[in-house]
């Protein structure tokens, strides 16, 4: 099972109508409902499982600048700035220190490697820099091996997944959202050609705009409304240990074959820090084309596998009617089973080099399942053939760090109000209008 959360507590019946629906209680769309709520916007959120329980509360917990693809830079500097006040604006604890992270490097090549990113940062004078071997042994205490160098964000830091997408839903909720849980959205209701509400399992909900912030189920749900959106999942592992005491980073950090932070139990969430799988689904073969030079860029992190999920997504529903029940009720929470040996041969390869974890003891493992696109970079964007939807997915692995700046773009579109950043790089249109899908490898 996936990682314990405390649930939110639905509202007890759906409105009538609201100005705006969220579809998804993911990180991204918990934050778009506060931001919405917080302006005065009436917003319903529709789960169709429980709030976080998929990608939102399984995944590493780190917040960063660097090493992102360039086109987001704008997008995470923001949201960071909204991260280092995210207790005091939700009343709650999400977790979140500038606790620094940094990708330790075992030869010289690696160093060197980093150094081209220098160059995306510059324009926003981040504190990314280059460490020497003896400045990455410095804050590296309990280090056996002797590294020849690191790549270091002081201002990055890590939140707790299974703690503040709910926070902020909880937030959200008490600003006037109507949060619902349980409550699978079917289809998107239109008249004169935009939308006018949806139908939810449990009953109708008029609107006039929709945010699709789905996650893995966002491609699925596009294909019942006749729109193509070009995505597929990633699967990666994490194993959560006891408290552990010792002489240890406090900095979150990656070493290539497996990476770690601290959680505020004092204990650590430790994964396989290079290797994603990939299962082989059927639309793998219907968006072959367009993620190729995904693939190309990235065949070195990626572990394919053909096996049962294949079957089981073969066996999805593509299309349905509203009164019929959907795949989103059949499987509340996509819950994949973790890559357990990798998982020790990450903790393997970790107390190798920090013998304090020798004596960790695994409290957990789990997996969860990552929505990628073609390029790498999230869709935050209206849709043309559809007045009043906008989609906010694709987060490629980055969505928990990036959630609260997100959620704040979302809310500037559905407002027409002046965007927090450009947006262009992440319209919708770009899988249509011919442009090149660019995948800046290892970011």
């Amino acid at each position: 099972m996936g990682p314990q959360l405390e649930p939110v507590i639905p509202d007890p019946r759906l409105p009538e109508r609201v100005d705006v629906v969220v579809i998804g209680g993911g990180i991204i769309g918990a934050a778009t409902a506060l931001e919405l709520a917080e302006r005065g916007i009436a917003v319903a959120l529709c789960e169709k499982g429980e709030i976080a329980a998929e990608q939102s509360s399984r995944n590493w917990g780190w917040v960063r600048k660097m090493k992102r693809d360039p086109r987001e830079l704008p997008l995470i500097v923001e949201s960071l700035r909204l991260w280092n006040g995210l207790d005091a604006r939700v009343g709650a604890e999400t977790g979140f220190r500038r606790t620094g992270i940094l990708y330790a490097c075992d030869s010289e090549e690696k160093v060197e490697g980093y150094r081209g990113w220098l160059d995306y940062a510059r324009p926003y004078q981040l504190d990314t820099r280059i460490l020497s071997a003896a400045e990455t042994a410095a804050i590296l205490p309990g280090a056996k091996q002797a590294f020849k160098g690191g790549f270091y964000t002081a201002s990055d830091g890590r939140a707790e997944p299974q703690r503040a997408t709910t926070a902020i839903a909880r937030a959200a909720q008490a600003r006037g959202a109507k949060i619902f849980t349980s409550c699978a959205v079917r289809s998107i209701e239109t008249a004169a050609g935009r939308v006018s509400g949806v139908m939810t399992e449990k009953g109708a909900i008029g609107c006039s705009s929709v945010v699709l912030a789905g996650g893995a189920w966002s491609s699925l749900f596009c294909g019942n409304l006749g729109i193509r959106l070009p995505q597929l999942k990633v699967q990666n592992s994490v194993l959560r240990t006891e408290p552990l005491e010792g002489d240890l980073p406090a900095c979150n950090v990656s070493v290539g074959h497996y990476a770690f932070r601290k959680r505020l139990d004092g204990g650590y969430s430790v994964s396989d820090g290079s290797t994603n799988r990939v299962d082989i689904v059927p639309d793998s073969f219907r968006n072959f084309g367009i993620f190729l030079p995904a693939l190309k860029a990235e065949w070195r992190s990626l572990s394919l596998r053909f096996g049962a999920r294949f079957f089981e997504e073969w066996g999805w529903k593509r299309r349905w009617s509203a009164d019929e029940v959907t795949p989103f009720e059949q499987v509340r929470v996509l819950d994949p089973k973790p890559d357990v040996a990798g998982l020790q041969t990450a903790l393997r390869r970790l107390a190798a080099d920090f013998p304090a974890f020798a004596k960790a003891k695994v409290a957990q493992h789990w997996a969860g399942l990552m929505d990628v696109t073609p390029d790498a970079v999230p869709v935050i964007s209206p849709v043309d053939a559809l007045p009043g939807l906008i989609i906010a997915t694709g987060f490629s692995g980055h969505g928990f760090g990036i959630g609260p700046g997100a959620g704040k773009l979302v809310a500037d579109l559905v407002a027409n109000t002046t965007p927090v950043v450009d947006p262009k790089d992440f319209r919708f249109s770009r899988f249509s209008d011919g442009t090149k899908m660019q995948v800046i490898a290892g970011f």
